[in-house]
């Protein structure tokens, strides 16, 4: 049996320009849609994706709660985009000054 090589894909998660959905973006090179496992809660998500000879794991916390019943995924050209909406949008955003 050849080994598996596990690692954690290369994610980005960030707000929406209107912060009112935060957006996931998984690099997952060479995988095949059907081989993609995306699992959400209100508070944080879960990857899984396999190909041949690697195995990509690894689940991750949001910042906010969020409505993982609306997500929207979509996967192209090795690039796994999921929208999920905040369950509300951030009340207050304060500018840091950066020294």
């Amino acid at each position: 049996m050849a080994d598996v090589l596990r690692l954690s894909p290369a994610t980005c998660i960030y707000p929406d320009d209107k912060y009112e959905n935060v957006i996931v973006e998984v690099v997952l090179p060479g995988v095949e849609k059907k081989d993609i496992s995306f699992k959400v809660s209100d508070n944080g998500f879960y990857i899984r994706a396999t190909k041949e000879g690697v195995k990509y794991v690894d689940s991750y916390a949001f910042y906010c709660p969020v409505e993982p019943e609306k997500a929207v995924a979509n996967y192209s050209n090795g690039i796994l985009k999921v929208t999920v909406p905040y369950k509300g949008i951030p009340e207050k955003l304060v500018d840091v000054k950066i020294e």
